[in-house]
């Protein structure tokens, strides 16, 4: 009887532990949530064109979205390059971003990125993403823009356009 008393402590013990880690920020559980949230739609080469390039995962789109009277912008580079990608960036910066839409530098996001979408993921979920992107190999990749009003874009582009009265 005593060992069973010993197995239903170490039970008790993992049931209520479980929620917790179930919790706990993680870099598989980020590149899940990347990939549900659509992440690589916008910042991978390709994606817009069906040949999506993998060995460039999150490294950036050569596609822009043009918004009248904003400009164009281009999905950055996510991964952690220093010189073109997120590599100056804490990982709590990414999860101030994910959730405020500012950049460390007090930047705007662009408007099509959806943060007001992520600002609602629970604390271990938006820190998965960031670790995950962190976790991510660097790869160097300046893409084009931002683009202001009027600006010539230089990349293939999307265009948000209000209807024809």
């Amino acid at each position: 009887m005593r060992n069973g008393s010993v197995v239903l402590g170490l039970v008790a013990i993992i049931a209520a532990a479980a929620p917790a880690f179930a919790q706990q920020p993680n870099v598989a559980r980020g590149k899940y949530l990347a990939a549900i949230s659509g992440c690589n739609d916008c910042h991978t080469a390709g994606s817009f064109f069906g040949k999506r390039d993998v060995g460039k995962t999150l490294a950036g789109s050569e596609v822009a979205f043009e918004i009248p009277g904003m400009g164009a912008f281009v999905g950055p580079n996510l991964t952690p390059d220093k010189a073109t990608g997120l590599g100056n960036w804490s990982v709590d910066q990414i999860v101030a971003a994910l959730r405020t839409g500012k950049r460390p530098d007090g930047r705007e996001l662009a408007p099509i990125m959806p943060w007001r979408d992520l600002a609602n993921l629970s604390d271990g979920d938006a820190r998965s993403i960031a670790l995950y992107l962190r976790n991510l190999p660097p790869i160097s990749n300046k893409v084009p823009g931002p683009f202001g009003p009027g600006e010539k874009v230089t990349t293939f582009t999307m265009k948000i356009s209000p209807p024809e009265k």
